[in-house]
Order: structure tokens, then C-alpha cells, then sequence
């Protein structure tokens, strides 16, 4: 497949002479590490060990395997694996092939993997066979006669069947490595895609390349002063931004990923306790769950460096929380999947003083606040977060209207969240332009929601707003309001939607009201429903 970026020969050669691009790729740094350290742990899963060599090992015969079924440069590849070890085998060994990775969660179910493998035009779609109860194998087996496009599907802890391989053999045995020919890519081609909700409600699909992706991580790993001796706790979804580009950081590194597929706050004492985890990224809501961890005195959590948390604002009382019951800093991260890293917290902060905010701006990027005609605004005033540096994403995959949109003139990206800096240049977070819900880091479009729920013969008008929630940031409250003479309950609503969506975009509350909020022209004013939702809740 050919994809249209904005990349340019100047943007090349200012990154490059700055020192954040160059020619290594993720495989190249797998290989020095499996070549001088081939004893090195690298893996974890809680079923599997595998060292930095095995590792190298098992993406080269997953790359043998792909080929030999036509899989190869250009083509687009969906993976829906949990945090196994199996998911850097099949992800890495795509780099090796010259195809495009397009990872997507496991929560998600059927209207959303059809759309992203239709719009991606995916050849081939590699999951496991089932998670969590969920029969991955007969949802793409239901999907595959409305998927032209789609060539291969693969699974992994499965034995296959018909028109589905598995790789199992490929990744746990020890057959040799067949032979095949790498594909010599270029840092700067994509290498990657992955899908986020827009401001219209539909997914768009962000490009990446191997110099957009590593310069994250390694801005990062430089900032934080990671080294080869840490052991990364990652239990974000290897599906999502984050917890990919921290397995990222851990293999440039040559460090230690120890992974976990539902995250569990007793599980994870119990990893950094026996593991000896120096490093967590995450979203408050799990600090918050280990924090009310009963069994949380009993741990030896004496190893842990640093917390890194994102996706959703911290509560300051829960960062003092932190400080008084667990080991190492807690920083504050702000980022997303177009840009990378934006701002983060350090570990020489003053944890009172930047308490509330998300920090000082990575190193090599740039950060801006700007008005509507992407003006910078008066330092301590809110205005539009744009974002400018190595990091930043190549461009949405066929969606033209929508980097003229969010692209200013001269190349800063528009982000959609609101913030302010402080007289000390500390970057805090005011709101949201897009109406996106985010729950516990977890983030959808409500719109998606509510078109479904408009096909409920029940259902003459329905909204789904955040509410507010001590634990998740935020919680999925559905507005409705029923057809005449109709009723309707919580679960009959959850019923109708839970195969549809993933689970995290389900409503976990109803309010049934008599009317919505409109302005003048129809749109409907969200947050005046979530005031209104608020002040009769609290009357």
C-alpha cells in the first residue's frame, strides 16, 4: 500500500542533524542486544520466558512464516493479541517483511474491527483464539465474506483450522529459522498504523514510522534516565499507544518487559515484588486500585524507581498517597498516539510545586498554546495545546480534511485539548475541544454509541456524557429518552450494545430525562446535559 504524509526533505534533514532520527529500526536494536547480551531475559508473560537471542529467534521465524504466505513490503497487517509474548513476535517481524502493523485492542469486537480492516485494507488479521471468554476465531470468521481485502488470518495459542494458520510453531518451537529475505526498510517509511476516535465520531488511522516511533521512546528513556538494568511492569494494553512504546523503550534499551494481560493491583505487587520492577507506566485508576490494595503493607516493593502516569488527570491527593505508601517518583505524563510524549513531570521536581500539572516539555519537542487562528496566547490563559518535534505523527491515512484541518500552517499539530502554562512554564490540562469520553485512559466517541442506540425501538433520543469518578477520571452516564409509552432499563440498553462495542464504552449509569439541551441549529450542548445530570444528581 502507498501512503500519502506530510513528511518532507526539510523535516529530514532538521531531525536528523538534531540527533532524533536516523537510520536504526526497533529489529536493529533487537539484534545488537540478542548478538552481545544473547542470555538476556527479555520477555515475561506469567507462561513464558524468553531471552533477547529466543526472542530474535522467534521474530525471524514469524517473518519466515508470513512470507512464505504472501505477506510482505506495503501490506497492511491488524493484531489483536493481548500483552503475551506472542504480540512483539508477530509485531516485530513485520518491520522484517516491510508490512505495515495496525494493532488494535482486544476489547474490541465487531463493528469496530470491521471498519478498521476494511478502511486499512488489511491483508492479513493475527489475534489470539480466545481472551477473557471472548471466541476471537468465530468474530473474524463471521467478518471474513465482507473483507475482500483480507487474504490471511492467523492465530496464536490455537491450533488453526480451516483458512486460519497458526503460529504457534513459529513462535514456541525450535525448528531453525527458514530462510526468507528481510526487506531493507527505511527509518522514515511506515511502519505503523493505528486507529484513535476523531472529532466526527469515525476512527482515524495514524501513521507512524520507525524514526516517528523510536525518537519517543528514546527521548523518553534519556529524560527518565532509564537504563539495561530496568524491568518495565507493562499491563496498558500492548494494543494501545503506551503500552506499545514502552515495550519499545525496553527493547532499544536491552531491558526487561514483564507483562501482564489484565491488569489485577494484587497481581502486580505481587510482580514487582518477585520480578523486581523498577518501572510502571499507567493510567490513576490502577495506582488507585493497588493503593486500596489490602495486602499492599505485606510487599517488598523496594525495587520500584519510578510510576509514570498518563491517559487521565492523577487527583493530587492520590499522588500523596503514592508518595507516602509506595516506592519510587510518581511523574506525570501527557501525550498522545499522534505526537509521542508532550510534557512530563521529572524526577528533580518539587512534588508539591508541580502537583496539578503534567510538567515541562520533553526534550526536542515543542509545545504551544494557541487560539482559534493558532496565535499563541498570553502565558496563564487557555487556549489550544499544539504540538511540534520528532515524535509527531506522518499524517490520518486517507483523510486529507482532516490534516488540513489539524495541522496548522506551518506544520504544529492541533490536539484538541485545552491547557494553560504557569509562570514556572508548567503545562496544565483545562479541558477538552473534542467530546471525547475518557475513562480510566480508555478513550471513545460518544457518537458511536448513540448511533447504535438510535436502532433501539425504544429509544427516541439518546446521549452518552462523562460524568465525573474519583477512581476512572470519568464514567459512561447514558441520557435517554424513551419513545412514548416505552420504558427501558440499564442492563436492557447494555444487552443491546455489548456485542457491538467494547466493553469500556458501555454505559454504566441511566438518567431518563424529558429533553436535551440544543443550540440554535440542533447540536447538542454535551456539557450542559452533564451539568444538568450533575445538579439533579446532587438535589
Amino acid at each position: 500500500m502507498a501512503f500519502d504524509t506530510r513528511l518532507t526533505d526539510a523535516m529530514v534533514e532538521t531531525y536528523v542533524q538534531a540527533g532524533f532520527w536516523g537510520r536504526d529500526t526497533i529489529y536493529g536494536s533487537l539484534e545488537r542486544t540478542a548478538s552481545t547480551h544473547p542470555d538476556r531475559e527479555a520477555l515475561y508473560d506469567g507462561q513464558h520466558r524468553l531471552t533477547y537471542s529466543q526472542l530474535r529467534d522467534r521474530v525471524n521465524r514469524v517473518a519466515a512464516t508470513l512470507s512464505e504466505q504472501g505477506i510482505g513490503a506495503g501490506d497492511v497487517v491488524t493484531i489483536q493479541i493481548p500483552n503475551w509474548v506472542e504480540y512483539p513476535c508477530v509485531f516485530f517481524a513485520l518491520e522484517r517483511i516491510g508490512a505495515v502493523a495496525n494493532p488494535v485492542s482486544v476489547d474490541f469486537r465487531t463493528r469496530e474491527l470491521e471498519y478498521i480492516l476494511r478502511f486499512s485494507e488489511s491483508r492479513a488479521f493475527i489475534s489470539c483464539s480466545t481472551f477473557k471468554g471472548y471466541d476471537y476465531s468465530a468474530m473474524i470468521r463471521g467478518l471474513l465474506p465482507k473483507l475482500p481485502d483480507l487474504k490471511l488470518v492467523g492465530v496464536v495459542r490455537s491450533g488453526g483450522g480451516e483458512g486460519v494458520i497458526s503460529l504457534d510453531g513459529a513462535i514456541h518451537g525450535d525448528d531453525p529459522v527458514r530462510p526468507f529475505a528481510p526487506y531493507r526498510l527505511d527509518a522514515n517509511e511506515i511502519t505503523r498504523m493505528a486507529f484513535t476516535s476523531g472529532t466526527t465520531g469515525n476512527p482515524k488511522g495514524v501513521i507512524h514510522s520507525q524514526n516517528t516511533t523510536l525518537s519517543t521512546a528514546v527521548i523518553l528513556n534519556r529524560d527518565m534516565g532509564f537504563t539495561d538494568e530496568d524491568s518495565f511492569l507493562i499491563y496498558l494494553p500492548l494494543g494501545l499507544n503506551w503500552g506499545f512504546l514502552a515495550l519499545v523503550e525496553t527493547i532499544i534499551l536491552g531491558a526487561r518487559a514483564v507483562l501482564l494481560d489484565q491488569f489485577n493491583a494484587l497481581k502486580a505487587l505481587e510482580l514487582i515484588e518477585r520480578e523486581r520492577v523498577t518501572f510502571i507506566p499507567t493510567a490513576p485508576a490502577s495506582i488507585i486500585a493497588m493503593l486500596n490494595e489490602n495486602a499492599l503493607p505485606g510487599f517488598d516493593l523496594s525495587s520500584l524507581r519510578m510510576v509514570m502516569s498518563g491517559g487521565a488527570s492523577c487527583p493530587i491527593e492520590v499522588i500523596r498517597e503514592y508518595r507516602a505508601k509506595l516506592q519510587g517518583y510518581f511523574v506525570e505524563l501527557y501525550g498522545m498516539l499522534e505526537t509521542g510524549f508532550h510534557t512530563y513531570t521529572r524526577t528533580t521536581d518539587d512534588p508539591e510545586r508541580v502537583a496539578g500539572s503534567v510538567g515541562t516539555v520533553a526534550t526536542g519537542m515543542g509545545v504551544r498554546v494557541i487560539d482559534d487562528q493558532g496565535r499563541d496566547v498570553p502565558r496563564g490563559e487557555v487556549g489550544e495545546i499544539a504540538a511540534d518535534g520528532p515524535c509527531v505523527h506522518l499524517g490520518y491515512h486517507k483523510n486529507p480534511a482532516a490534516n488540513a484541518e489539524l495541522f496548522t500552517e506551518d506544520g504544529w499539530f492541533r490536539t484538541g485539548d485545552l491547557g494553560r502554562f504557569d509562570e514556572q512554564g508548567l503545562l496544565h490540562i483545562a479541558g477538552r475541544l473534542k467530546e471525547i469520553i475518557n475513562r480510566g485512559g480508555k478513550k471513545f466517541f460518544p457518537r458511536e454509541i448513540e448511533e447504535i442506540l438510535y436502532t433501539h425501538p425504544k429509544v427516541l433520543h439518546a446521549a452518552v456524557i462523562g460524568v465525573p469518578d474519583a477512581r476512572l477520571g470519568e464514567r459512561n452516564c447514558l441520557c435517554l429518552i424513551p419513545r412514548e409509552g416505552q420504558s427501558v432499563t440499564l442492563e436492557e440498553m447494555v444487552g443491546f450494545l455489548k456485542d457491538e462495542v467494547a466493553t469500556y464504552k458501555l454505559p454504566e449509569q441511566l438518567e431518563i430525562v424529558e429533553a436535551f439541551p440544543f443550540t440554535p441549529t440542533g447540536k447538542l450542548q454535551r456539557h450542559v446535559l452533564a451539568q444538568q445530570v450533575l445538579e439533579r444528581r446532587s438535589g
